[in-house]
């Protein structure tokens, strides 16, 4: 059987993903919603909302986002428009830049 590699994750990283997590199960309880009736919802199993709750990095980001999304916890400071009006212009953006990201090529001064 193959060893399996450990992930490493920052410490920022880590404690971002324990809030994500602190806040879903906060406001789940909250509003007295059962954990399998949020699984059911966001579409995933009820161990990964308790793994999303835990605090587990490896959980998906697109369960994280649906679960704050039907609790209605706020992923940006911008509602749905304001977040679609930042979407447009990082497109807008990001088709000025580079299709691929290159290290420049810098010859190294050295005639002193």
């Amino acid at each position: 059987m193959p060893a399996t590699n450990k992930r490493t994750y920052a410490r920022y990283t880590q404690a971002a993903v324990t809030l994500v997590g602190q806040l879903i199960q906060a406001e789940r309880k909250q509003r007295r919603m059962p954990l399998q009736e949020l699984a059911e919802r966001v579409g995933a199993s009820r161990g990964t909302l308790q793994r999303l709750e835990g605090g587990d990095p490896k959980v998906e980001l697109g369960i994280a986002f649906e679960a704050c999304t039907i609790l209605g916890i706020p992923l940006f400071q911008e509602d749905l428009v304001g977040v679609k009006n930042r979407v447009e212009v990082m497109r807008q953006r990001l088709a000025l830049l580079p299709k691929y990201a290159r290290p420049l090529q810098t010859e190294a001064d050295d005639d002193f």
